[in-house]
């Protein structure tokens, strides 16, 4: 995921006007940033507007960009449209080029940093060992005298072929976008001391024009951009390797002889290497962009995973075809293994427990698995004791945590929300690890079996002691509240549901906001009935005595 800390600031050349420059960027799907900065001609009536405009037509392009498109032909083309757009506005409104200006712009996209730059505008990279590059070139008249004058600008003629350079960029470097009036005062040695300090943008800029009257500088506008982690995912998305189209057992991948399907679409396999057998997986289509991308997403979360409660994933370095290999984790479902009996209370606790630290790790690392239920949850018997263990699976059900629209789940176990494109959280979870819990222990769902593609109506569930006796009652109540359709209700983080399985004392009898009152508080409702009897009675007697 890329990560940065980003600053940026405008200092118009005097007060109380709007001035001529315009900044903006974005970050696109967490993997990519979008810098603009556009810097209106003064000398153009428009200049500003046509600023402006250009920073915000280039990023909405860039968000709505054709998935297929690169980087240097997407910079091309809404350049090139851009600039088109300004002249012919200019011509048919002014008769003469009115919206005019510079337009720098860096993207980042895994771990190459493309930039291209029209006019005056600058773009310079901080190395990690201090070094500051110019990475544009001025586009201004020779003749010093005349260097102020652009030969190329954004909206100057009705065509331009715009040139866009690519180099590699690393961890802790830092880009910086700017405009003439920040160079103009400050040189290239100042610019990289205070950029080396982390200095703000406004603070640079505030610096660099303090010693200058309103009137005699010109706009000042700055964007800072450090780098604290780059898009691995990308790269490793764009590596050169193979899919294979067909899979069959035999099949040598670097040592790894594939032996036995593990699914009827046989992407994953039972492999064999060096007398050990694992788990060895594929894209699900060789030609499918889509699933490559979850493929690519796939592997580097189970790569990440490192807790127990999983079990091992790794890449293998060199590899020759696009896939993953995972420890083969020997034992039944939980679905297969409660085939013909229901879970005891004490194995109900430890799977609570156990859902819970699977969950409390991803968290840490912004995830969520998004696919809890029996059949994504191993059970296997412990080797040193007469216990049993659990293990989950399905590395491929796992998104980032606040993922909205996700197609994560199974129907059964999603929570009411969840069908309506709310986002997946701790709330969600729970909610999943709630019906995984009462399943288990009655081997009934709470809400019925949900097919897919259907929008089910959520009634009250019964508590599943009416389907099993041995629930004790704070076990009941906290599975209840885990699948509480009611948000507001339900646990919202993993920490309250972990509490309570560990504190039965502490856990208060759960009721449904519109549960009756002898439910909710059944000594209050006979206290209220004792009263209400007690009053007719005397009634009745003062209605007799009369």
């Amino acid at each position: 995921m890329l990560q940065l800390r980003s600053s940026e600031h405008i200092l118009p050349k005097a007060k109380d006007i709007k001035g001529d420059d315009a900044c903006g960027f974005t970050i696109l799907d967490d993997a990519v940033l979008v810098a603009v900065l556009c810097d209106g001609v003064g000398s153009a009536r428009k200049g500003g507007a046509a600023a402006r405009q250009t920073v915000q037509y280039i990023l909405k392009q860039f968000k709505a960009r054709p998935t297929g498109w690169s980087v240097e032909h997407s910079i091309t083309v809404f350049t090139q449209h851009i600039n088109r757009m300004l002249f012919k506005e200019s011509m048919t409104q002014y008769e003469q080029i009115e919206l005019l200006t510079t337009l720098c712009i860096a993207v980042i996209e895994g771990e190459t940093l493309y930039t291209m730059s029209l006019g005056d505008s600058r773009i310079y990279l901080q190395e990690r060992g201090g070094k500051f590059l110019q990475l544009t070139e001025d586009q201004t008249m020779d003749d010093e005298h005349m260097s102020h004058v652009l030969t190329q600008a954004c909206g100057l003629n009705e065509h331009v072929e715009p040139i866009v350079n690519a180099r590699s960029i690393k961890v802790g470097e830092t880009l910086m976008l700017c405009s003439d009036g920040v160079y103009g005062l400050a040189d290239d040695e100042t610019l990289a001391e205070q950029i080396g300090k982390g200095l703000s943008a406004r603070l640079i800029i505030n610096n660099a024009a303090k010693d200058h009257k309103d009137d005699e500088r010109d706009d000042m506008s700055l964007q800072i951009f450090h780098i604290d982690s780059l898009d691995e995912l990308y790269t490793i998305k764009n590596e050169p390797l193979p899919i294979p189209e067909v899979l069959k057992a035999g099949d040598d991948f670097d040592g790894y002889l594939l032996k036995t399907p593990l699914m009827t679409h046989k992407r994953i396999w039972k492999a064999e290497k060096d007398g050990l057998f694992y788990v060895i997986k594929f894209p699900m289509s060789h030609d499918d962009e889509q699933a490559l991308e979850e493929f690519v997403h796939e592997a580097w979360y189970a790569k990440q995973i490192t807790h127990k409660a999983f079990g091992d994933a790794w890449v293998p370095e060199d590899r020759t075809a696009r896939y993953y290999v995972m420890e083969l984790i020997e034992g039944k479902d939980l679905k297969e293994y409660l085939q013909d009996k229901h879970l005891s209370v004490d194995s109900a606790i430890a799977l609570a427990k156990f859902l819970h630290r699977a969950e409390a790790h991803l968290l840490h690392l912004g995830l969520v698995h998004g696919d809890i239920k029996p059949e994504n949850i191993i059970v296997s018997r412990d080797k040193d004791s007469a216990g049993t263990s659990f293990k989950m699976v399905d590395f491929g059900s796992m998104v980032r945590l606040f993922a909205e629209n996700s197609r994560a789940g199974t129907p059964t176990f999603l929570a009411p929300e969840r069908f309506t494109g709310a986002a997946i959280n701790e709330s969600t979870e729970l909610f999943a690890i709630g019906v995984t819990l009462y399943w288990a222990l009655t081997k009934k769902y709470p809400y019925g079996d949900i097919e897919p593609f259907q929008t089910p109506t959520f009634k009250q569930a019964k508590p599943p002691s009416r389907y099993n006796k041995n629930i004790p009652q704070w076990l009941d109540s906290i599975i209840m509240r885990t699948i509480a359709i009611d948000p507001d209700e339900r646990y919202s983080h993993y920490s309250e549901f972990f509490y309570e399985l560990k504190a039965p004392d502490k856990v208060k009898p759960y009721f449904a906001k519109d549960a009756p009152l002898i439910e909710r508080e059944p000594l209050l409702f006979y206290k209220f009935g004792f009263f209400i009897m007690l009053f007719l009675e005397l009634l009745t007697i003062i209605f007799l005595s009369e």
